[in-house]
């Protein structure tokens, strides 16, 4: 049986589409643009409910891809905060994650589903820091702690939307101690949302098999993680491993 991560993809349109998706996902809609952009939905504590990627087809429609574990979750919770704007969902389809001119992308070309293109896009991922989001981690973490709004996911100027209370005041009065990281490690390859090392509290966001055990973009205290004798850290891009606080 195959580890790889499976996502589908739909079109959310309709004159409502921008103002509904501004009270929802975590970035701005107005500076997203036909490339994939990471972002979210959190829930009322503040924390990722839904990890997705969104890009601007046109002015009132936007293509949205997620976690295939999930998207039937996310779908019901667009029509229950949706229920009175005007907008349509579109048809659901797989979409293949895959690696085109060096970046981490998605195409609805069925010549990337293959095993090879999955697992070249997952060690990017990882080595981009560009986790993804699963059912079984879902609400466990926060943006920041994630480094989301270092990648343009996070926006602490536009309006209100779910769970921004929380997440601006973690922002601008203090800053999560835990934060991504990028490891490797010998064993098994963890499950997501499990957690990793000699005190078994740095928590696995995404995991990928090598040869010699996996790589993982995990949640953990630094000091914690340089202190591990089985756990060896990785660079992320420069971008990354800036302080997770505000500047």
């Amino acid at each position: 049986m195959s580890n790889n991560p499976q996502f589908s993809h739909f079109s959310l349109s309709g004159i409502d589409a921008p103002k509904f998706l501004t009270g929802q996902i975590t970035c701005s809609v107005d500076k997203l643009n036909q490339h994939y952009q990471a972002t979210a939905i959190c829930n009322l504590k503040g924390r990722v409910h839904f990890g997705l990627w969104i890009a601007k087809v046109a002015d009132a429609q936007f293509d949205i891809v997620l976690s295939h574990d999930y998207t039937e979750d996310f779908i019901a919770h667009i029509k229950k905060y949706g229920a009175f704007s005007k907008i349509e969902i579109g048809e659901v389809a797989d979409i293949y994650p895959c690696i085109i001119d060096d970046e981490t992308t998605f195409s609805t070309d069925k010549n990337f589903d293959t095993d090879e293109q999955n697992n070249q896009w997952q060690i990017a991922s990882i080595a981009s820091g560009n986790y993804w989001i699963t059912a079984a981690t879902q609400a466990l973490f926060q943006p920041q702690e994630l480094r989301l709004h270092q990648r343009g996911g996070v926006d602490y100027d536009k309006g209100c939307y779910l769970g921004q209370e929380v997440i601006a005041r973690i922002y601008f009065k203090s800053a999560p101690k835990s934060f991504l990281h990028r490891i490797k490690a010998n064993g098994e390859l963890p499950k997501f949302g499990t957690t990793v090392g000699e005190k078994g509290k740095i928590q696995v966001v995404s995991a990928v098999k090598i040869e010699a055990g996996f790589e993982a973009l995990v949640i953990g205290r630094p000091d914690m993680i340089a202190e591990d004798n089985n756990l060896q850290i990785l660079p992320l891009p420069p971008a990354l491993q800036e302080d997770v606080a505000r500047h």
